[in-house]
């Protein structure tokens, strides 16, 4: 017997490397990914799944809760793990209604449609009932430079519509455990960088804007700190939370690496320096450009992960640099996958709308 889950956006980043992780790792787990299928979630992420006869794809929006009660009733789905969302800082500073609707009423229909399938109508599937809520560190807001790291006692403080819209989620997934006792968990994790990562955020597009000789626009003066942590080992943690956590558990998941965003972009280059030495544009870090900074940008983050570590056993594998040099090759490696993706007319749309009016005016 299968165990049957729904996965959704699980043609995104984070999602199809979670799709990846479980088919490859644990035979007995059956998929039902629902993506709406947006400019980042994409049918080529899932491109060589192992055993495809154990995934369907839904091309479905999470807000349809009706067609989400019929899944988990036909199915006998007992677990949700929502990854969908909206999640680029910058467009929910251009434009929030797309969070709004995807990150707080998407969500509420996933909750709607377990409370009513698992709890009302009783149909439970097969074992106990899970609704994992992907969560992000960014609804803490930001970090002084002596401020203790994020931890699941830390007050939420959202700074950019994105994070308001990630929080107020988090915020109806944990009524609906406290009112109704909806089984939920809810994690936060700090950046995630590895394969299939869309090309506009930072990591990827350094590395194809660099071997392109294209400028590298840092956003201010590029100090800003993350906590970094690399896909795969993200996903190992999720599934643990999905297999030990107790109900109504939050886990906060990081690398605990918080290097600056110069640091980074240093390193990528460092990395292709090395594997381009004979390039014009060596040394890449030359391609280095400041423009202007996000609004409201969250100058640090950084996360306390000992409780997931202490209670469930987890810890990263990857360090930073082995992860830096992995995402490197396999971007230079699937440059199919990156033309498929930058042909569209979405993302080139939204490269000249975000970077047009920025460029030489820091």
């Amino acid at each position: 017997m299968h165990r049957k889950i729904l996965v959704t956006g699980g043609a995104g980043f984070i999602g199809s490397n979670f799709v990846h992780h479980v088919l490859k790792k644990y035979p007995d787990v059956f998929l039902f990914n629902m993506d709406v299928l947006t400019y980042a979630g994409n049918r080529e992420n899932l491109r060589g799944i192992t055993d495809p006869s154990r995934h369907i794809l839904i091309e479905s929006d999470i807000c349809d809760q009706a067609r989400i009660e019929r899944l988990l009733r036909e199915q006998d789905i007992c677990t949700i793990i929502n990854f969908a969302a909206e999640t680029h800082v910058d467009r929910s500073i251009m434009g929030a209604s797309p969070f709004i609707w995807t990150n707080i009423q998407g969500t509420y229909s996933l909750l709607e449609a377990a409370r009513t399938v698992w709890l009302e109508e009783q149909q439970l599937g097969e074992g106990d009932c899970c609704f994992l809520q992907v969560s992000t560190d960014e609804v803490y807001g930001t970090l002084e430079p002596d401020d203790p790291p994020f931890s699941e006692t830390t007050p939420y403080a959202p700074n950019s519509p994105y994070s308001a819209s990630k929080a107020s989620g988090d915020f109806l997934v944990r009524a609906y455990h406290q009112t109704y006792g909806l089984p939920t968990l809810i994690t936060h994790c700090s950046n995630n960088y590895g394969p299939f990562q869309y090309p506009e955020k930072l990591i990827p597009l350094m590395i194809l804007n660099a071997v392109e000789g294209k400028p590298l626009p840092i956003y201010g003066d590029g100090r800003q700190i993350r906590d970094w942590l690399f896909v795969e080992d993200h996903v190992r943690a999720l599934w643990m939370v999905l297999e030990k956590a107790q109900p109504g558990s939050v886990y906060t998941i990081g690398a605990e690496v918080q290097p600056t965003n110069l640091e980074i972009v240093d390193s990528v280059c460092a990395l292709l320096d090395e594997r381009f030495p004979d390039s014009e544009y060596v040394p890449f870090n030359s391609l280095k450009q400041s423009v202007t900074d996000r609004k409201g940008h969250d100058r640090r983050y950084a996360i306390d992960s000992s409780r997931i570590r202490k209670e469930l056993g987890w810890a990263p594998e990857v360090s930073l640099k082995d992860g830096l040099a992995s995402t490197v090759d396999w971007y230079l490696a699937h440059r199919d996958w990156v033309n498929q993706v930058r042909s569209r007319d979405t993302y080139n749309a939204w490269m000249k709308k975000n970077y047009q009016n920025r460029e030489n005016s820091a």
